[in-house]
């Protein structure tokens, strides 16, 4: 399963909470090693003027390539 949660400082570190449903979900227990898979969330208004697109609808036609209806 997949869940984002924010970070927060913990003494001199970050911590992470894992949601109620996730852990009765997957039945983890205080004490347990759980591995986790770290990855930063982009912001897709970030990604504005990066992409070589002159407009809107080019850029909705470039991410329409390959899908076939």
């Amino acid at each position: 399963m997949q869940t984002k949660s924010t970070l927060r400082k913990w003494g001199n570190s970050f911590g992470v909470i894992i949601p109620k449903k996730l852990v009765e979900e997957e039945g983890f227990k205080e004490g347990e090693q759980v591995t986790i898979s770290v990855s930063r969330v982009v912001d897709i208004r970030s990604l504005r003027g990066k992409l070589p697109l002159k407009d809107l609808q080019q850029a909705k036609d470039e991410m329409r390539k390959g899908w076939s209806d």
